[in-house]
């Protein structure tokens, strides 16, 4: 029978011998890379009103760019983990 047991750091939710477990804890690594996605955004958004530093804003605008696609990667490695619970003899 499944249950869903919410503690201070982790949703836990029991399936059989199985646990998937929601960490609370992964929010300052997304609020951190959002910082520094629109930091990367809004220097290169100034870096494109100067022509000799358009190529340095366009690698900045790259850099942002990973940045949201890694947004949901993080979201995903910080948020849970999943485990066995049955113990190995």
């Amino acid at each position: 029978m499944a249950f869903i047991k919410d503690e201070k750091n982790f949703l836990d939710i029991h399936l059989g011998t199985y646990e998937l477990s929601f960490n609370k804890k992964y929010r300052l690594i997304t609020l951190l890379n959002d910082f520094t996605l629109g930091l990367w955004f809004l220097i290169g958004s100034v870096f494109f009103l100067f022509d000799h530093l358009k190529t340095a804003g366009a690698i900045l605008f790259i850099v942002g760019s990973a940045q949201l696609l890694a947004r949901p990667v993080i979201k995903l490695i910080h948020a849970f983990r999943f485990s066995n619970k049955r113990k190995n003899f």
